[in-house]
């Protein structure tokens, strides 16, 4: 865990060879400058919308695209993408900064530590099992109550814990994000990316379900068995990990499983504050439609909770917290330049335009090769349209009647998207989640970008198998 003096957050590191990444911020803006440009080159135009009489969400039209007047961006307009692009993103701002100041100042009690060196101790030498079993449980999460903002909260977790064990940073972060990953990407029965895009194409609720649990387990293997590959690596040669600097700077806050302490009551009260918040939490998620504002109240209030069981005092507990929150700065300023590209677009009048264009695209490939086609397109727009409700709202109207009149299943077309908004979900730097993420991580982007695109290689490999498989085999029921 980290100390006050030691909160930073995560920067690009120079490298002295191979290909740079550049820094995310830098990144995005370049991409808003780019969509800035493309307003006075491409035509404005706009899909009606109307009021879905399935889901009661506002969606286009797919016969409506018109031409409007354009409405290039203009240079006050450029900037001041950045601050409306906060004013957007606030409820995952403001999310972040009150999980991570709470999570500090229950692991100022020592309890998390504790509790953890106690885990780990019974743990050790079961590695094998331990990533795969810790993985599936977040997995669940992913295909129920479609897990992933609520993946924040347990990543210092399971980094302690990794860490513990003989592994790094991008362990623990992969164990708890790759495994929701595999279950929200699967969508089993996730009501976010599944359920909102079966209910638009008109098929039964989670129909189709035996084939989403192929994927399901296909993806669990292949992810599972690409992080104990590399945490194999890590524990034999601590100097091949990604973050091996980052390492060196925790390695005076990594628990020695040789000296854990016998947790004090005080410490055990507060982890049973803990998991009490996170029952009533999933509770909460799942059965009563709680978001980042009721999580993040929940948060606040066990951290307070937690600082008065743990013994801290008033003071000690506001220390704390702004530690914790500071740490959280740059996430939280990424995730408004994230959300000002789709400003710009919107204010350009573009982002009609170029769903527009690709679904034109799509319709004029041959038939073998169309639903390839749908992937992709979900896959592209994802970059620009992160949300899964929002991208399911600006496209499966479109490609719902695209996949009638090239006579693909329904169910098809909603896989390609289930595929299309996942994977880059967890590489890209549009995604605020991943970016908050990386900031409590402490990782920096470059790094998680070189640990995981393998890995993401192959989830497209897959979900192109899986797409053509579908395509074949009349995936229905319609």
């Amino acid at each position: 865990m980290e100390k006050e003096a030691e909160v930073s957050i995560p920067v690009v590191q120079p490298k002295k060879n191979g290909i740079k990444i550049p820094h995310p911020i830098k990144l995005l803006f370049s991409v808003i400058f780019f969509m800035a440009v493309l307003s006075y080159v491409l035509p404005a135009g706009q899909y009606d919308r109307i009021k879905s009489p399935i889901t009661g969400k506002m969606v286009v039209d797919p016969a409506t695209y018109h031409q409007v007047e354009n409405t290039p961006v203009t240079i006050l307009q450029l900037f001041s993408s950045i601050p409306r692009g906060m004013a957007a993103g606030q409820e995952i701002i403001f999310f972040i900064i009150l999980v991570a100041g709470a999570f500090q100042i229950i692991t100022a009690t020592g309890a998390i530590e504790g509790g953890i060196g106690s885990l780990a101790t019974k743990l050790r030498n079961k590695e094998k099992i331990m990533i795969p079993i810790i993985m599936m449980m977040f997995s669940i999460g992913g295909f129920t109550f479609g897990m992933a903002e609520e993946n924040i909260i347990f990543v210092p977790i399971g980094i302690a814990l990794a860490r513990a064990l003989g592994f790094d940073a991008l362990v623990g972060m992969g164990m708890i994000t790759l495994g929701a990953a595999c279950g929200f990407v699967s969508g089993i029965m996730n009501p976010f990316s599944t359920g909102i895009a079966q209910r638009m194409a008109e098929l039964p609720m989670f129909s189709g379900i035996g084939y989403r649990i192929l994927v399901w387990a296909t993806m669990m293997v292949i992810t599972a068995t690409f992080v104990v590959r590399y945490a194999r690596k890590v524990k034999l040669s601590p100097e091949s990990s990604l973050v091996h600097e980052l390492e060196q700077e925790e390695a005076g806050n990594i628990i020695d499983l040789d000296t854990v302490k016998q947790l004090t009551g005080k410490q055990k009260l507060v982890l049973l504050s803990v998991l009490g918040a996170f029952a009533y939490l999933i509770y909460g998620v799942f059965e009563k439609g709680y978001g980042m504002v009721e999580i993040g109240t929940i948060f606040l209030i066990l951290g307070i909770l937690a600082g008065i069981i743990g013994g801290l005092n008033t003071d000690n507990m506001i220390k704390e917290f702004m530690a914790g929150a500071k740490g959280m700065i740059t996430g939280a300023i990424m995730v408004g330049v994230a959300r000002a590209i789709l400003v710009v677009m919107q204010d350009g009048q573009i982002i009609d335009t170029a769903i527009h264009g690709m679904a034109s695209f799509v319709q004029g490939l041959p038939s073998s090769v169309t639903a390839l086609g749908m992937y992709g397109m979900q896959t592209f727009l994802d970059f620009f349209i992160p949300s899964a409700t929002g991208q399911a709202a600006a496209t499966m109207p479109i490609m719902i009647p695209l996949a009638d009149v090239l006579k693909i299943n329904r169910q098809v077309a909603v896989l390609a998207y289930q595929f299309g908004d996942g994977f880059t979900s967890y590489i890209l730097p549009t995604s605020g989640t991943l970016i908050a993420t990386l900031a409590v991580a402490r990782i920096p982007y470059e790094k998680w970008v070189k640990f995981l695109f393998p890995l993401f290689a192959l989830w497209l490999a897959m979900g192109g198998v899986f797409v053509v498989i579908a395509n074949a085999i009349k995936y229905g029921p319609f």
